[in-house]
């Protein structure tokens, strides 16, 4: 956005002039001053306020979450003797064959061309 220079700050204030007349300006003027000082208090007491909560508050750090550990218990149904416990995890080793296998790109054949003649 331009700057406003003198020249036209003095073309808005003429352009004012002839739209409301030399009477109606001052009072306008006067208006749009204490509008403004109205506002710059309410920001200000605004500030304020924040500023004295956050005073309050001070830095305390948020409290942990408990975390509830529950133990897990194997369920019996009714008519069997013993729980079944679970088979053990193991991870399989990658080897670089297998990664490239699942990554390489299916080649398309392509379709053979027929000749009229």
């Amino acid at each position: 956005m331009p700057n406003l220079g003198a020249p036209e700050i003095l073309i808005i204030l003429l352009v004012a002039l002839l739209v409301f007349g030399p009477r109606k300006l001052p009072e306008l003027g006067k208006s749009l001053g204490a509008g403004l000082r109205e506002f710059r208090r309410s920001t200000q007491g605004l500030k304020e306020e924040f500023d004295g909560a956050m005073r309050d508050a001070g830095p305390a750090a948020p409290a942990p979450a408990q975390v509830q550990v529950i133990a897990a218990q194997p369920q019996v149904e009714a008519g069997q003797g013993t729980p079944v416990a679970a088979a053990a995890v193991t991870p399989q080793q990658v080897t670089p064959q297998a990664v490239a296998a699942a990554v390489a790109p299916v080649q398309a054949v392509p379709e053979p061309v027929k000749q009229e003649g």
